[in-house]
């Protein structure tokens, strides 16, 4: 029997049990001290931009973009990805990375912003960045920060700490 295929939805207020359910088992209790959520403290995901993955009538994965800054350029923080481990290998994980990205790109954001591994992220539009052009409020491996340019050109602007939308 086949699995069923999954399909992509915006966020609905109820889905936020199922999705800090999901970043539970994802990520465990060491997820809140990570750099990535210092970014995200206190800033609501932009729901427009928030997706999840439904295998027929089941959650099986969510993407959020967060808004933030690059030195004083307005950007987004893509993350946290999840997909459920029911569920992995499907190809979910890139289609909510490809559809937020797209539905980013329409809204006129320029730049997205992630911690993530270059192999899975390197494909969907992302690509190293280098640390003395934009460096991150805390401890993290910076071969791991990427970024995506969803406006040609933006990637040359992107320089300075990036940061919470909060810190001004």
């Amino acid at each position: 029997m086949l699995a069923p295929a999954f399909f992509l939805r915006p966020f609905e207020e109820n889905d936020a049990p199922q999705i800090e359910a999901l970043h539970e088992l994802a990520f465990g209790p060491g997820r809140f001290a990570r750099t990535a959520f210092r970014l995200r403290e206190g800033v609501e995901p932009d729901p427009d931009l928030s997706l999840v993955a439904m295998f027929g009538d089941r959650f099986g994965g969510s993407v959020t973009m967060t808004p933030m800054r690059i030195g004083d350029d307005s950007a987004l923080l893509l993350g946290p990805l999840a997909v459920h481990p029911d569920f992995g290998k499907r190809g979910a994980g890139r289609g909510l990375v490809r559809a937020t990205l797209e539905a980013a790109r329409l809204a006129g954001h320029r730049l997205v912003l992630l911690v993530g591994d270059e192999p899975y992220y390197g494909p969907l539009g992302f690509r190293r960045v280098d640390p003395a052009r934009v460096w991150l409020p805390g401890p993290v491996d910076t071969r791991r920060v990427l970024l995506a340019e969803l406006e040609p050109g933006a990637f040359e602007t992107a320089n300075g700490l990036a940061k919470n939308w909060h810190w001004g």
